[in-house]
């Protein structure tokens, strides 16, 4: 499948995200018979293992994080809980690579994927390196698992805040933040960490969100997690944007929540009515002046590099088939890591019906097939 003919490379399938639902993919892949670097290709923008997780700062410990579900065929196993989550993922995302022989093709970005004429190869996946040096691959299909990390959502509010603007992707460390005044802008659970994690270091914070936040006390189990992605996965089938995780799930409750209410921690002020040149405006009339606006509210599907594409609607999602993985306006492309499986458990399973579909779409026999004829 190799070619060097101008640079361009032939696959026969490209994986677009060395993340958990890139990995999870290309596992599912070699398990079926494609050989890495050879069939099929991952290509990572980021320098090192780990995907988003590679970017988190130091505070966030491995025992801060929700959990992190194992990669297929493999367990994380032990784990410090006060060793930053950035580095026990990208030791163990490393480790994986490097055990299942992936041969992740790193630092390359993909900045389109276009569709040809080529009945073998219909795709065209244009990549390039942090030096602008380009890469090109004809592929027989791609699986695009790219994740939110590089599209931080912001949302617009009159004014013109003078003071420092972040988001969470532009977090670093809190001791960056004393002796000033943070407003602390979301309703997920990302907000939470941030203002515990201020709180912990004696930073002052002010806490805005657009509705009441939401606790949920009952217990995260199996059957209710069942209900949350199935209903995420019946937007995503009518073609609309997903929505934000806590609007889905809630916010676990706990004994340090409860206590940070009484305190006044937790308390919103409500939503933002206007920015002013120091402070804000909310929208019950009061005015907070702050230092610095952290804008803990979310992401969006980066998929810009499927712009060519078209395969947005004008809801703003994409029309996913029941698989929850297979673009409908796109055949042979499939997004992992989106909608139902923007979870490390979903990513993973996310992965395997990938695998599966773009196996069928090249008209090979997948891993699971196989069993099931076997």
């Amino acid at each position: 499948m190799e070619s060097t003919r101008d640079d361009v490379r032939e696959r026969l399938v490209v994986v677009v995200g060395g993340g958990q639902a890139g990995l999870s993919s290309a596992h599912f892949l070699q398990r079926s018979g494609l050989r890495a670097g050879v069939d099929f290709e991952v290509l990572d923008a980021n320098p090192t293992p780990g995907g988003a997780w590679s970017h988190r700062w130091d505070d966030l410990t491995f025992g801060r994080v929700n959990g992190l579900n194992d990669l297929p065929g493999s367990a994380l196993g032990d784990a410090d809980p006060d060793e930053p989550a950035r580095e026990v993922v990208k030791r163990y995302y490393g480790r994986y690579e490097q055990e299942n022989a992936l041969r992740v093709s790193r630092p390359w970005r993909v900045r389109s994927v276009e569709s040809t004429d080529d009945a073998e190869y219909p795709f065209v996946v244009r990549a390039e390196d942090p030096a602008g040096r380009p890469r090109i691959y004809r592929a027989g299909a791609v699986i695009s698992g790219t994740g939110t990390w590089d599209r931080p959502y912001v949302p617009w509010y009159p004014g013109d805040f003078r003071g420092r603007q972040l988001t969470t992707r532009d977090f670093t460390e809190p001791e960056d933040f004393a002796g000033q005044r943070v407003l602390v802008v979301g309703g997920g659970i990302s907000a939470i960490g941030f203002l515990k994690m201020f709180d912990e270091r004696g930073v002052r914070t002010v806490w805005s969100t657009r509705t009441p936040p939401r606790w949920r006390n009952e217990a995260f189990d199996a059957r209710w997690g069942l209900e949350v992605e199935n209903n995420v996965a019946a937007r995503t089938r009518a073609g609309l944007r997903p929505l934000s995780v806590v609007s889905v799930t809630g916010l676990p409750g706990s004994q340090w929540q409860r206590d940070a209410v009484r305190r006044g921690l937790l308390n919103s002020r409500g939503p933002i009515r206007r920015l002013t040149a120091h402070g804000v405006d909310f929208a019950d009339g009061t005015h907070q002046e702050v230092d610095v606006i952290l804008w803990a509210t979310g992401f969006r599907a980066a998929l810009g590099h499927l712009a060519p594409l078209r395969i947005r609607e004008s809801t703003g999602g994409v029309l996913m088939a029941d698989d929850d993985v297979s673009v409908i306006k796109a055949p042979g492309v499939y997004l992992v890591g989106y909608g139902r499986s923007a979870s490390t458990l979903g990513a993973t399973r996310a992965g395997r019906r990938a695998a599966r579909a773009a196996m069928r779409f090249l008209g090979r026999v997948s891993v699971d097939e196989r069993s099931a004829t076997g």
